[in-house]
C-alpha cells in the first residue's frame, strides 16, 4: 500500500491552474523527489498534503485513507521560507513546537535535548533565535521537524542556506530517517541532492507530472549511448573506427581514460570488441545522463512543445 496516493487532482487560484489533474504515488519508506520549475506547482501540491489547502477536483489517501486534518499530526514539514519566533530562546521555541505536535513537555524536551546533541547544536539551547545565524536557526528547524517521530517528512529546500559539511550532515540524517522507516518528499532545485539520496521522483511542469519513476530508471530512459573506458597505454596508438567518436580524453603516466559517443548502430559490446583484443582494458562502463541534463531537456522539451 502506498503511503500517498494523488488522485486526479486539479486546483485553481482564480483563472490560474496550478495543478491539472495532477495523480502521482509515493511507496513507504522511500526519498521521493519531487521536481520542477519555479512555478510548477510543487508548492500547492505541499500544502495539499499538509492540509493548508484543499483540492478543487480529485483527492488525496494517506496511508489507506482518504487524507484528513488529523492526519497531519503524523506528518513533519520542513518549509522552505523557515520561520522561527526571533525573540524566544531556541529552547522554548523549540519545546512549543514539538507540544503543537502532540508531545509532552517533559518528552519534548528529552527528546530535543538528544537530537541538539547529535546534531552539536547543544550549546545554543538557551540562546535566543535572533542571534542564531540562519544555518544553524535552519538546524533547529529540522529538529522540531522532526522530533515528534513522524510517519512522513516533506522537506522543502533543506539544504539552501548550508555549508557543504552541514548540507553533508543533514542528508545523512535523511538517510537515517529513512532507514527507520519513515517515507520522504525532498522538494529541491540540487539536482546532485536527487541522484546522491532519492530512490525516486516525479517532475512537475505546468501542474502536469512530465516524469516519473526510480532514479537510475529515469535516467537510463535518457541514454545517449555514450560509455568511459580506461585502457593502460595512450590513445594515439589506435585507429578508432568512424562510429566511434571520443569526447574527451585523459593520460596519466600508465593509463588513458576516454568517454566516447557511439554511432546508433553500435553498442557497449561493439566498443569492448574493438578495444580488448588490442590494449589492456582496466575499467569499463555506460555514461547515463546527469538529472541535471534530464531536468532541462524534459521542462524545454514541454516549453517548446506549447
Amino acid at each position: 500500500m502506498n503511503i500517498i496516493e494523488v488522485r486526479n487532482v486539479t486546483k485553481r487560484f482564480g483563472a490560474q491552474v496550478a495543478l491539472d489533474n495532477l495523480s502521482l504515488s509515493i511507496a513507504p519508506g522511500r526519498i521521493f523527489g519531487l521536481l520542477g520549475p519555479n512555478g510548477a506547482g510543487k508548492t500547492t501540491l505541499i500544502r495539499l498534503l499538509t492540509c493548508i489547502n484543499v483540492p478543487d477536483e480529485g483527492d488525496i489517501w494517506f496511508q489507506g485513507h482518504p487524507l484528513v486534518a488529523d492526519d497531519v499530526a503524523r506528518i513533519g514539514y520542513l518549509p522552505e521560507e523557515r520561520g522561527l519566533y526571533k525573540r524566544m530562546t531556541v529552547s522554548e521555541v523549540a519545546v512549543y513546537l514539538a507540544q503543537l505536535r502532540g508531545m509532552s513537555k517533559k518528552e519534548a524536551v528529552s527528546s530535543l535535548k538528544q537530537w541538539f546533541e547529535k546534531l552539536g547544536i547543544e550549546a545554543w539551547w538557551n540562546r535566543r533565535v535572533e542571534e542564531l545565524s540562519k544555518g544553524m536557526q535552519q538546524k533547529v528547524q529540522f529538529v522540531v521537524t522532526v522530533v515528534h517521530r513522524p510517519d512522513f517528512l516533506i522537506f522543502d529546500e533543506p539544504f539552501s542556506g548550508f555549508d557543504p559539511i552541514n548540507a553533508e550532515q543533514l542528508k545523512q540524517e535523511i538517510l537515517e530517517l529513512k532507514q527507520q522507516g519513515a517515507t520522504v518528499i525532498l522538494s529541491t532545485h540540487n539536482m546532485a541532492s536527487v541522484e546522491e539520496i532519492c530512490d525516486d521522483i516525479a517532475l512537475i511542469n505546468r501542474g502536469r507530472v512530465m516524469l516519473e519513476g526510480e532514479v537510475r530508471e529515469v535516467r537510463r530512459r535518457f541514454r545517449q549511448n555514450r560509455y568511459t573506458v580506461t585502457f593502460e597505454g595512450e590513445a594515439a596508438a589506435l585507429t578508432l573506427p568512424e562510429w566511434m567518436q571520443i569526447l574527451s580524453q585523459n593520460t596519466d603516466s600508465q593509463t588513458t581514460t576516454l568517454e566516447l559517443q557511439l554511432s546508433d548502430t553500435h553498442v557497449s559490446n561493439d566498443v569492448l570488441q574493438f578495444f580488448v583484443p588490442r590494449v589492456a582494458v582496466t575499467s569499463f562502463g555506460e555514461i547515463l545522463p546527469s538529472m541535471n541534463d534530464v531536468f532541462i531537456h524534459t521542462v524545454q522539451s514541454q516549453n517548446e512543445s506549447k
